[in-house]
């Protein structure tokens, strides 16, 4: 059985974000049954768990002896397994990859950002000073990204690959964020893919047992 890691509670506002969100769908897409192991306060910090994730973070995933952290990596792994996420073709596989690392590379490190200026520095004195450099790298890495998915319903056409759910996942912490909300095809793209049903049997899951731990 594969176990993930979770944590048993997190902020409301967290709640449907955290990034075990990303395996849990994967793992819905491709049909493959887990179990999850939720992380009390403190536990992340343990030497036993430090040894699995050096960094404290979740998910991490472990079957069969082996063990995986960073929620790309393992969805790629996950992929690897399903044709759901990674097309046997190889330049549709290879195009699906690509738009993971862009996701994670080229969209996300410019969105957390902004994020993380608007919710946890809000009340510093310099917040407002970066909040506008902030905003225009991420509108421009959105831009780009709204003129290559232009009306496709896919990042690669008609495909819903492990690109689109790492990319979909990135644009959702977004919510209505103006830098998101003035293309209306990334608002519907993001809608499309929450709208499956793996997703939502996913974030269920992970409200499940915030629910229960509460």
């Amino acid at each position: 059985m594969i176990t993930i890691t979770a944590f048993a509670w997190v902020p409301g506002f967290a709640q449907g974000h955290v990034k075990d969100l990303r395996v849990r769908w994967a793992l819905e897409e491709a049909g493959l049954p887990y179990q999850t192991r939720l992380l009390r306060q403190g536990d992340q910090d343990t030497p036993e768990y430090r040894a699995l994730q050096p960094f404290g973070q979740v998910p991490v995933l472990q079957q069969d002896g082996l063990t995986l952290f960073e929620s790309g990596a393992i969805v790629l792994h996950i992929g690897e397994r399903s044709e759901a996420l990674l097309p046997r073709d190889p330049a549709a596989r290879a195009r699906a990859i690509q738009y993971v690392f862009a996701a994670l590379n080229s969209i996300e490190p410019h969105t957390a950002a902004l994020a993380a200026v608007e919710v946890f520095h809000a009340d510093q004195p310099w917040a407002p000073l970066r909040r506008p450099s902030l905003e225009a790298f991420a509108r421009g890495r959105l831009t780009g990204l709204a003129k290559a998915l232009g009306r496709k319903p896919f990042l690669d056409g008609d495909q819903f690959t492990v690109g689109d759910l790492i990319m979909a996942t990135v644009l959702r912490d977004l919510g209505d964020r103006p830098v998101l909300a003035e293309h209306s095809n990334l608002v519907d793209y993001v809608a499309r893919c929450a709208g499956r049903p793996a997703f939502i049997r996913a974030l269920n899951a992970q409200l499940a047992d915030f629910r229960r731990a509460a």
